[in-house]
């Protein structure tokens, strides 16, 4: 299947549908450890059912539709559904507040609304109902009193009209954190996303497995995940479906992926629990891992095994390493990373127990993938090497520049913002890299006022600092959490104004009762000394300085981290 020859996505899974049709395709894990499945057919009937009920209520190409899920089977089947109609498909996290929906139902106006539950159709309603917004149909996955099942849908309508979508037509609308507080509507196109499956397609292929297994459970309204699903169709892959986090580990030794895509908190975590475990073990099994991540950094690495070296990690590989494999179902080939930076100390770690981890790197606004390692040459203090779908340049002040059919159309609704980061269509990322002889991309430094957390996720600190703000006791705020687990905070109180840690605290719940869980601050401490142009904790034009207030208050901020 030659990717570059298809016009669209919805052709992407048409052409392996048409391959596959016995083969199993999506599974779900039930809480009993039970695998329900769908085939490759089975999808292809539902989606075209429901692509008529969509038809049937007046969707038209060009129509935004809004998702709200958590992953499941049917979070394909309805984005396939509505890409099959030229519609837009509006992923949104389920994490979001109110306030949330009501900018983005205002912002990109959705003709209808798909919601997995209850509980997150009540919040969505409630802020449609703020600003007396209508959707002209609502599907639910769950039962739902007075809503359209999406089970229960049967359209018999003989309409088969096809739109015709083309690669330079959007497929998506995915919201990111703006600097200014509002998301920004980051519109992707068909080709951007078919260009990424392409390159990404022949990364995977590199581990020569015929129909990977694959798992699913980082948030399909993440820019990262929801292209992945895309990858998944065009290498014929079995789809698995783990949205419960508390499961995952478990659920990973029933489904024995091949691949696993995830963020960098996933492999700290899994990094510190390793460790601990070690830690807990006996003097024999310590002896035996630190040996087997003595010789496998050293053999990762590059560097020369002598002959009784060679012979204990061929050991070790039986003894250790196919044990650590195992506990990931036994059939892994490669873990891959992204949606932030991962820790070079992690990345090594794994890579010494066998589990190979491939970094790489992207944003939201180039479908996402830029770059990342291949399995055979793993650069771990590079984020790999550039996909040949884009070009990419550094300009003279060390920015990384990404030139390509992947990048985005540009904002929705906002023509100010595109104009300011696509210049003569290169996209200016706001990262500082260089690229080495070999062509692999380095990133050493953050341009742009965002903060990305350990979960990959994009938070924008200014908005948090600007809300702590609006209370008359708080004169400044920074809000700390870049490649962290969660938000900490450093606070300027008013001079005037006597507080207690107690109606601190108040003032933080009151800010977090309107933030998603990602932004929510979860340690503060008042600092008496104010942010001033005079201590250079101020740019002159009022702005803090980040990187100054990070080194002032180093030891503050290295608490707010520490177990």
């Amino acid at each position: 299947m030659k990717i570059k020859k298809l016009n669209n996505l919805f052709e992407l899974f048409q052409e392996q549908s048409a391959k596959n049709l016995k083969n199993d395709f999506l599974h779900s894990v039930n809480s009993d450890k039970s695998i329900d499945t769908l085939t490759w057919l089975e999808v292809n009937k539902k989606i075209k059912n429901f692509s008529k009920y969509l038809r049937k209520n007046k969707v038209k190409q060009g129509d935004r539709v809004m998702l709200v899920s958590e992953g499941r089977p049917e979070w394909m089947i309805s984005d396939l559904a509505i890409l099959a109609n030229g519609a837009i498909t509006v992923p949104n996290y389920t994490t979001y507040t109110e306030k949330d929906f009501e900018f983005i139902l205002q912002d990109c106006e959705p003709i209808g609304l798909i919601v997995s539950n209850d509980k997150l159709l009540k919040i969505i309603l409630n802020a449609s109902r703020k600003i007396n917004y209508k959707f002209s149909f609502i599907i639910s996955f769950d039962e739902i009193q007075n809503i359209q099942n999406f089970e229960k849908i049967e359209c018999n309508s003989t309409d088969e009209d096809a739109c015709i979508v083309t690669r330079k037509d959007p497929a998506c609308i995915i919201y990111t954190s703006g600097t200014q507080g509002h998301p920004k509507g980051v519109v992707l196109s068909h080709g951007g996303i078919l260009a990424n499956c392409e390159d990404a397609k022949n990364l995977v292929k590199e581990l020569k497995v015929k129909n990977p297994r694959f798992i699913t459970w980082l948030p399909l309204s993440h820019s990262y995940e929801h292209t992945v699903q895309f990858v998944q169709i065009s290498l014929g892959a079995k789809v698995f479906y783990s949205p419960i986090i508390e499961k995952l580990l478990e659920n990973i030794k029933i489904i024995k992926p091949h691949v696993m895509t995830a963020v960098p908190r996933f492999y700290n975590n899994l990094y510190n629990k390793m460790l601990v475990s070690v830690k807990k073990s006996s003097k024999f099994k310590k002896t035996l891992f630190y040996k087997t991540l003595e010789l496998g950094e050293k053999n990762f690495l590059g560097k020369e095994l002598n002959y009784k070296e060679k012979i204990i990690n061929k050991l070790l590989d039986l003894l250790v390493r196919k044990k650590v494999v195992n506990n990931f179902g036994g059939n892994l080939k490669a873990f891959v990373s992204g949606g932030g930076p991962l820790d070079k100390n992690v990345g090594l770690f794994l890579n010494a127990l066998g589990l190979k981890t491939l970094q790489g790197y992207g944003l939201t606004e180039t479908s996402p993938v830029v770059s990342c390692n291949p399995v055979k040459n793993i650069k771990i203090e590079t984020v790999g090497k550039i996909f040949p779908s884009n070009d990419v340049k550094i300009s003279e002040d060390g920015e990384i520049l990404v030139k390509g059919e992947n990048v985005m159309l540009g904002y929705w609704k906002n023509a100010e913002a595109t104009e300011k980061v696509l210049i003569n269509d290169w996209l200016y990322t706001g990262d500082i890299g260089e690229i080495d002889q070999d062509g692999y991309l380095k990133i050493t430094d953050r341009k742009k006022d965002i903060i990305v957390t350990i979960g990959g996720d994009n938070v924008s600190p200014s908005k948090i600092e600007n809300m702590l703000c609006l209370h008359d006791e708080i004169e400044q705020a920074y809000v700390h959490g870049d490649n962290e687990k969660y938000l900490s905070c450093l606070i300027v109180t008013k001079k005037n104004i006597e507080l207690d840690n107690q109606k601190i605290k108040k003032l933080i719940d009151q800010t977090n009762n309107d933030l998603t869980i990602v932004e929510k601050i979860k340690k503060y401490q008042v600092i008496k000394e104010d942010f001033t142009i005079e201590n250079e904790l101020l740019t002159p034009t009022m702005k803090i300085r980040r990187h100054k207030i990070k080194i002032k208050y180093k030891n503050i901020i290295e608490k707010f981290y520490r177990n």
